[in-house]
């Protein structure tokens, strides 16, 4: 059972600090505070947390047990399936908790050096190395780093985006980052380097960053050649299904979304089948 389903002074407290923190941060909330939202004395408070810190540990531990629990499930399973079981649940696990609950996980690190900072630190570096795989090089050790923070910054920083349509492009882009279109598929080693569309030439992923960031992967397709629609991902038809049955979304904010035609969107919410291919 978790906090947020137990009642009483401790629950209680709980709950008015996250919001407060939501509102105004915790560096800028007080005990004091708190205890006047709760027409409790700041003694009272310090009675259940001794100090502004046990209050964010108290906040983070669901966050931190599920984040346990699902590095131990994937440590069980085969290479492949533990990445993106690893990835996809970690996404899922930052969104569950998006809300105040992202900002504290970063001012965690910050204020509170105790048991849960540590625990974090080492949840981190387990996941990174399910990413990373066995003996990987580097650049491999580097990407799984950077797949871990693709998939909890954008949960932070763009809190405007409705969940289901972020947890579509997180993937995508983890997805992007480690080479593979789809979860276990791996990027071929012998795939080409990107070319530069102004002189013709290939430029090695050892150049210099700033010439590789100058460089689009592929040339400028202007307006889209009329025809069938582009397709959507099976994952982008249950997004787009969640987002059409909460009723948050017309489907011509689901069409926009995703970049398809209304019609497109129509075909996949009429049909009971998830397809990677448009329907005809």
């Amino acid at each position: 059972m978790t906090w947020v389903e137990t009642d009483g002074t401790r629950s209680r407290i709980l709950r008015a600090a996250l919001d407060l923190f939501a509102v105004q941060g915790y560096q800028r909330t007080s005990l004091r505070q708190i205890a006047e939202r709760l027409q409790l004395t700041k003694a009272a408070i310090l009675y259940h947390f001794p100090s502004k810190g046990h209050l964010l540990t108290a906040l983070a531990e669901p966050m931190v047990r599920d984040l346990e629990t699902l590095v131990e499930t994937a440590c069980a399973l085969s290479l492949e399936q533990a990445r993106w079981t690893l990835l996809e649940g970690w996404v899922d696990t930052m969104l569950e908790h998006r809300g105040p609950l992202g900002m504290l996980f970063h001012d965690l690190a910050l204020v509170e050096r105790g048991s849960t900072y540590h625990r974090l630190v080492r949840i981190a570096m387990r996941a990174n190395e399910i990413v990373a795989g066995p003996d990987a090089d580097r650049r491999e050790r580097v990407r799984a780093v950077q797949a871990i923070a693709m998939c909890s910054d954008p949960v932070v920083f763009l809190m405007d985006v409705p969940a289901p349509v972020l947890r579509v492009d997180m993937l995508d882009g983890v997805r992007r980052l480690l080479g593979g279109g789809q979860p276990g598929t791996a990027r071929p080693p012998d795939t080409p380097d990107p070319t530069d569309v102004a002189t013709g030439e290939q430029v090695s992923a050892d150049a210099p960053t700033h010439a590789r960031a100058a460089i689009p992967l592929s040339a400028p397709t202007g307006r889209r050649r009329p025809g069938r629609p582009p397709a959507m991902t099976s994952e982008q038809v249950r997004a787009a299904r969640r987002m059409h049955a909460a009723g948050t979304h017309s489907a011509d904010e689901i069409a926009a979304e995703f970049g398809v035609s209304r019609a497109t969107v129509y075909r996949y919410l009429d049909s009971t089948q998830d397809t990677e291919t448009v329907l005809r």
